[in-house]
């Protein structure tokens, strides 16, 4: 049933499923306990990560034909992005961006790089509102202290935050879920939120039940590693709803849940990972009136915060810039190698090729057949590897110096809005 009056509220669900098929726990087991919930709750609309199996995702339309009747799986990379809504509103649209940057190939054993992770946009009519939801999932932290996948995390989210802002110009109101991978006050959480002015329900709700703190991975949960809570005393917060209006609808929190490891009568939790429930209500505006107060507040917002904005973008920046380095040091050592694998190639068909060029003497080989052909082998492995690797790393330079360009130019614009301002409200920011 399609619904056309006029909607006050909604529920919007997220989670990350963990749905690795063969490698995660109970992964049936968990998928039937997730589409038995969502049929009993009827969620307005529900947000799904790691669903990294078509068949799961066809189950679970399967099982929610009734409750959710629209549905959307959004298909990515070499298994698929894992992104999949669920909606009792009619999906009206899609769209998928994928990140240019995520992860190494090589690192096979952590798996990102081959999720073809991306941010999904479903435009959804509630009743007389048009909403843009954005699903995503960015790539996982592995190391608090070394963390090699910072510049492509906040590649992500410079890319997530530019996304959402050239896509919901039209939107009554804008809704994103998903596992972020970042701590709240991470450097890619900031420039989302900063950038694109979405609230956290977290913070906003009225109203709060659930793990302390909001925290989405806690140590009370079965399938959570000791080692991975360890460095934090009670676990740590990477899982987000966040919304915002427009100058059409006035958007609040009312309520927000998560879950809380176990789920009582059932044997185990639904994921790794805690779901959240969040009660958004909307208010309609007068046309009137409305564009002019949200310009004020737009405007008010940005004279206040600007300085701050620029201050993300320029530490940005300078993480993009380490990003840099890093990706030229790692295709000069490709080079290296695979120079080092051309020459060694060469010595061997040197040395193969002096009986041939020695006239008047009888030809035997210098060395056994079979050390020839390994030698050679693996000197054409050499080549191939570095091949590829050279070309992964020039890719992955090349995006890295689009998005600091593109941060370049960001602050320079913000820089000349902010010299704009009456010199006093820039001293008083300066002091501050």
């Amino acid at each position: 049933m399609d619904h056309k009056d006029s909607v006050s509220s909604i529920r919007v669900f997220s989670l990350n499923c963990w749905g690795v098929r063969y490698l995660s726990k109970h992964c049936a087991e968990r998928y039937a306990m997730i589409a038995d919930m969502l049929h009993e709750e009827k969620h307005d609309v529900v947000l799904l990560q790691e669903v990294w199996s078509e068949k799961d995702y066809l189950f679970l339309k399967k099982k929610l034909a009734s409750s959710h009747i629209h549905s959307h799986y959004f298909k990515s990379g070499v298994i698929g992005s894992g992104l999949a809504i669920f909606s009792k509103h009619r999906i009206q649209d899609t769209l998928l961006f994928r990140y240019s940057l995520n992860g190494y190939p090589y690192m096979a054993h952590h798996g990102d790089w081959f999720g073809g992770k991306a941010v999904g946009l479903a435009v959804v009519n509630i009743g007389t509102l048009t909403a843009n939801f954005y699903l995503t999932h960015l790539h996982a932290e592995y190391s608090r202290e070394k963390d090699a996948y910072l510049p492509h995390r906040v590649v992500q989210a410079w890319e997530l935050q530019q996304f959402i802002r050239h896509t919901s110009a039209g939107a009554d109101a804008v809704v994103l879920g998903g596992d972020l991978n970042m701590h709240p006050q991470d450097l890619g959480n900031r420039l989302l939120t900063s950038y694109t002015g979405l609230r956290d329900a977290y913070t906003e709700a009225n109203h709060f039940e659930g793990c302390e703190d909001g925290l989405t991975l806690i140590l009370e949960n079965p399938f959570i590693s000791q080692k991975v809570i360890a460095p934090f005393e009670k676990g740590i917060r990477i899982d987000y709803i966040l919304f915002k209006g427009s100058c059409t609808a006035d958007i609040q929190c009312a309520s927000m849940y998560t879950t809380k490891g176990s789920i009582p009568g059932r044997p185990f939790p639904y994921s790794d990972h805690e779901a959240l429930t969040a009660e958004l209500h909307f208010d309609m505006l007068a046309p009137s009136e409305a564009y002019g107060d949200f310009r004020a507040r737009s405007c008010n917002c940005a004279e206040e915060e600007v300085a701050q904005l620029v201050d993300i973008l320029t530490e940005a920046r300078t993480e993009v810039k380490v990003g840099v380095h890093c990706a030229k040091r790692m295709r000069e050592t490709a080079t290296r190698t695979g120079v080092m694998g051309l020459a060694l190639l060469l010595l061997e068909l040197a040395i193969a090729a002096v009986p041939w060029l020695a006239l008047g003497t009888q030809q035997t080989f210098p060395f056994p057949l079979t050390s020839f052909y390994l030698l050679a082998a693996l000197c054409f492995a050499i080549l191939l590897c570095t091949s590829l690797l050279y070309v992964f790393y020039t890719m992955e330079l090349k995006s890295l110096q689009g998005t600091e360009d593109q941060m370049r130019l960001a602050v320079g614009a913000l820089q000349e809005k902010l010299r704009g301002f009456p010199v006093v409200e820039q001293q008083e920011r300066l002091g501050k």
